[in-house]
Order: structure tokens, then sequence, then C-alpha cells
């Protein structure tokens, strides 16, 4: 058992102890004055039935003391109330090879995609998220959940670090993300493709071609500047030790491929984006989810505990409106026996 509003008991205890006082009060004046004491209820039965006297004080304190209760909000038993939730199934694919710490985007291109997902996923209303990490493999990294809190903790802990092989195999990140996808239904499916397209290897366009025939849409996010950026090499403790060089100690500079990203989009009859300096793309992507045809999600949402005030409050009106009504005046038989 719970309350929802605690502190109202203190009111109950007040009432208790009020109680207990007038208690201790009337029985000491008895022990103290035990004449005066029957004298004046003898007086006072002339003018009221002693028995329901105390009966009407009785109640009334009883119900005020069901009416704290009530007010305090318990709470008993637990409760599953089925809900229903129109969605889709969205599948992130986050590039995380070491071109994604170029900071032509501000902070970094990684740190700037990370933002904008972040956005999106708090924008999400009952769809299902899953994401998938790729660079020169791919892996799926969280499952399709609707839990948005572990999906935004998951996402704060990607970095370039996590997958050793580099390079941007965007074809095998599609072959992760159609294997992510439950196979129910044709439709309600979209994957969102966020990298930087550099030195894309497969066949990605030809993957995209046979995923819009299973009902999957296919949006890409190129994230970076066609200027391209120097790589940083960072050290363990994040600061910046040196550039990323070929084999000829040249320094490289990674250019995002954004006609890749819009080929792939149009294949899987998807749209592209661009995570630019100083715009909420993120607004474009859900808007573009939103549009689509959803469907039913049934789950549950679980309640620990179920209000059951009503009850008392029903006590509480009882006790109340039965201490009001309860007639405290002698009739003709009590007063010729005190006489």
């Amino acid at each position: 058992m719970a309350f929802r509003y605690i502190w109202v008991l203190g009111f109950l205890a007040l009432l208790i102890i009020v109680w207990a006082f007038w208690r201790f009060k009337d029985r000491s004046f008895r022990l103290i004055f035990p004449d005066a004491a029957d004298r004046v209820q003898v007086a006072l039965l002339h003018r009221m039935d002693w028995n329901r006297k105390q009966w009407q004080s009785r109640l009334f304190l009883l119900g005020l003391a069901f009416l704290a209760l009530a007010a305090s909000g318990p709470q008993i038993g637990t409760r599953v109330r089925p809900v229903e939730r129109k969605g889709v199934d969205l599948v992130i694919a986050f590039d995380t090879s070491i071109s994604m710490d170029a900071e032509d985007v501000k902070p970094s291109r990684l740190a700037k995609a990370k933002f904008e997902i972040g956005q999106l996923i708090l924008k999400l209303k009952g769809d299902r998220v899953a994401i998938i990490i790729f660079a020169g493999t791919s892996h799926l990294y969280l499952p399709l959940t609707t839990d948005y809190e572990a999906a935004l903790l998951f996402l704060n802990e990607i970095d370039t670090q996590m997958i050793p092989t580099q390079g941007t195999a965007i074809s095998a990140a599609m072959e992760t993300a159609m294997t992510a996808f439950t196979e129910e239904d044709d439709k309600f499916k979209v994957m969102l493709l966020v990298t930087d397209g550099e030195d894309h290897e497969g066949q990605a366009l030809e993957l995209a071609n046979q995923a819009v025939k299973t009902g999957l849409e296919i949006h890409t996010v190129g994230v970076g500047s066609e200027t391209g950026s120097l790589i940083p090499i960072k050290s363990r403790d994040g600061s910046r030790s040196d550039y990323k060089r070929d084999k000829g100690g040249k320094l490289i500079t990674s250019l995002m491929n954004p006609s890749i990203l819009r080929d792939i989009a149009a294949a899987g009859s998807g749209q592209y984006f661009h995570f630019a300096n100083n715009r909420d793309t993120h607004l474009d992507i859900a808007e573009a989810i939103e549009s689509m045809e959803k469907r039913t999600i049934s789950s549950h949402e679980y309640s620990e505990f179920e209000d059951r005030y009503q009850s008392v409050a029903f006590l509480a009106l009882l006790c109340l409106v039965g201490s009001f009504v309860i007639p405290t005046r002698p009739n003709q038989k009590s007063k010729l026996d005190v006489e």
C-alpha cells in the first residue's frame, strides 16, 4: 500500500492526538472531581441524550479520519493497462569511422550527428528505434525498442574507437539494417543512414533497390562539408595530438560525398538531408517520419499501484452524515429516569 500525498496523513495523526487529549482530560476531571462530574452529567441529561451525543462525536471524528485518509490518495494493488501506439520501425545506421572526427561541422561531425539524432529521438511518438554502428564492419548496437531513454544512453556512448576496422562500409550497414526489422509487415519500416559518405564500399545502390521491394524506406544524412577538413588524431584524454596522414606523410583531407547519399536516398524512395552548422535538420527528418503511414503497435503500460480513495471517501461521507442526523435530544422516558 502507498499514498500519493502522504503528508496529508499528518492531519490524521493530529486528530488522534486531539482525541487522546480529550479522553485524558475527561477522565482526569472525573477522577479529581467525581461529584461535580456526576452533577454536570445529570444536568446535561435534561438537555441531551448523553449516549447519542457520544456516538455523534465518535462518528464525526471517524468521518474526519476517513476524509484525511481519502485525501492522502491511498493506492493498493497493481494494475496493467493495455495501450495502443501507432508508429514505424526506425533503424538508424551511424557512421563511426575516424573521418567522423573531422571538424568542418562544429564541434565535430560525430558530435553534431549525435546531437541531431538525439533531438530526433526525443520527438518520436510511439515509433520503435534501433541503432546500428558501422565503419569497416557493421554491428547491431541497439535492437528495436520504444525505450527512448535507453536509446539516448546508447547514443551518447558512440565514438570513433568502437570499431577497430576502419572504412565506411555503407553496404554492410544496409544489410544489417534489413535484418534488424521484423518480418511481420512489408511496410512501416524506415532506415536513416548517417554518414559522411567517404570511401563507400560494396553495392549500396543495388541494396537500396532490393530494400524498397521489402517495404523499407531509406533516408540518408550527409555529415560534413564538400570543402572537407583534416582528420584530428586524439589521445586517450581526448586532446588533439596530430592529424591523420597518408603513407607519404601528407595530411589527409576528408571530403563529404553527397552524391552517393543522394543516389541511395533516391533508390530507397527516401530523402537526402544534410547536417550543417546553424541548422536543425532533425526537424525535417522528424516531419518526414511523421508523414509516413503508421501501424498499431500493441504494448502495455504498467501502473505500480491503483487509486482506491473512492471507497474511503464514501465511508467518510457516511460517518459525517450520520453524525449530523443522529438526534441528541432526550426522549420523555430518559427524562423521567433521570428525575
